[in-house]
């Protein structure tokens, strides 16, 4: 079932030329989002290897995570918790816990803030993304549990693109590698 899923989300990515000045192809995941069997399919699939684990939570970064993380929650019968980047509109109202991210795949360290209120001392807290190059947002995030005294039982993401060692050390599970788009 979940080979199934993972053929047709590489199925549905299209890689596409920025123009003139562009280093490199920029990913275009829209087919995930408009395939309503993919929609139905990927919160329950994402989340079936950690629910032994009894995640009382679900976080997801901005932007996409937005879209997977509340699939995932969904699928698990817990509440879901976006975390804000400073860059992405206007942050959430209150008191925020922040994180900032070691630097990701384009060098660039990424803030992160969560409402101190939605994660509570106790949680078992599940990272749900979209892609996940260098494990770097999921170490912010993981930070954020930690000062909020939640527990990070893992991360499930759609795509993985991580060293075994990140992927390891992270409680990473995904349903495509990266290695799988180069090719």
């Amino acid at each position: 079932m979940a080979a199934e899923l993972s053929e047709r989300l590489l199925e549905l990515v299209r890689w596409i030329d920025p123009g003139p000045g562009a280093t490199h192809l920029v990913s275009d995941v829209s087919g995930w989002w408009r395939d309503p069997d993919v929609l139905a399919r990927l919160g329950p699939t994402l989340v079936a290897p950690f629910r032994a684990a009894r995640p009382t939570v679900v976080i997801s970064p901005a932007v996409t995570g937005f879209l997977v993380g509340p699939l995932a929650a969904t699928a698990l019968g817990v509440g879901f918790v976006p975390a804000h980047k400073p860059g992405d509109g206007r942050l959430p109202a209150g008191p925020l816990t922040w994180a900032q991210s070691p630097a990701d795949f384009r060098g660039r360290r990424v803030d992160l803030a969560v409402r101190e209120r939605s994660i509570d001392p106790g949680d078992r807290v599940l990272v749900v993304d979209d892609w996940v190059a260098t494990g770097a947002q999921v170490r912010a995030l993981y930070e954020i549990c930690a000062a909020r005294g939640a527990e990070p039982v893992g991360t499930a993401a759609v795509v993985v693109g991580c060293a075994p060692e990140t992927v390891a050390e992270l409680r990473l599970h995904g349903l495509v590698s990266g290695t799988a788009l180069e090719g």
